[in-house]
């Protein structure tokens, strides 16, 4: 990376660079963020195919109490970015 020096650099230049650094930055940031969320996903889908850890043949209600946890958490998320429920526009 190549760094301006500010005493011979006119200042559009150096406010363009630092503009193009931060939405790197962000950008990066962003794509950390969404790797971190596929992999969350994925998780909960392979336990979501494992029956949440719950044999069938052994389900109670405390296993319906936490899906309906799990459950309430997601659809917080959801909401939120589908812009439903509370987050709907009014």
């Amino acid at each position: 990376m190549t760094r301006l020096n500010p005493q011979t650099t006119p200042r559009h230049q150096l406010r363009a660079e630092k503009a193009r650094r931060n939405k790197e930055a962000a950008r990066n940031a962003f794509m950390e963020k969404k790797a971190g969320i596929d992999a969350m996903l994925s998780r909960l889908q392979g336990l979501s195919d494992d029956h949440f850890n719950a044999h069938p043949d052994e389900i109670n209600w405390g296993d319906v109490g936490t899906l309906e946890n799990y459950t309430s958490l997601l659809k917080r998320i959801t909401n939120s970015a589908f812009g439903e429920g509370e987050h709907a526009d009014g």
